[in-house]
């Protein structure tokens, strides 16, 4: 959100790609397995779930910041279309979820690290 709210220049946010790779390898060279996930929820559902959070008590404390503002959409779309391009690589790959069901998400997110950790463990 810095990119979009203006809080860093577009060089520091540009070179942080490269920071993030780099410490990413450094994890993954000393035997981490690492695995990153974007959950990804439309617009309209986005929009439902803050809304719902207006109406009920226990959900009132969760951030607002995280639904985009008018005028955002474009700009948070192209800046997270951006990060996961430039720092999805093959020792550290993002790993894409369809978040809308939050059930199902989970799953897929159980799912996807199983299989990571099989894969680096050798199975």
């Amino acid at each position: 959100m810095e990119r979009v709210e203006g809080f860093a220049r577009p060089e520091e946010w540009g070179r942080s790609y490269l920071e993030i790779n780099d410490f990413e390898q450094q994890l993954v060279s000393r035997g981490i397995v690492l695995a990153k996930f974007w959950l990804h929820i439309d617009d309209k559902e986005q929009l439902r779930r803050f809304q719902e959070r207006e109406t009920v008590a226990w959900k009132r404390t969760r951030s607002a910041r995280g639904l985009a503002q008018p005028g955002e959409v474009g700009p948070v779309r192209g800046a997270v279309s951006d990060m996961i391009a430039r720092t999805s690589t093959a020792q550290a790959p993002w790993t894409l979820v369809a978040a809308n069901d939050k059930r199902w998400a989970r799953v897929q997110v159980v799912e996807s690290l199983c299989a990571r950790l099989e894969k680096a463990l050798g199975g």
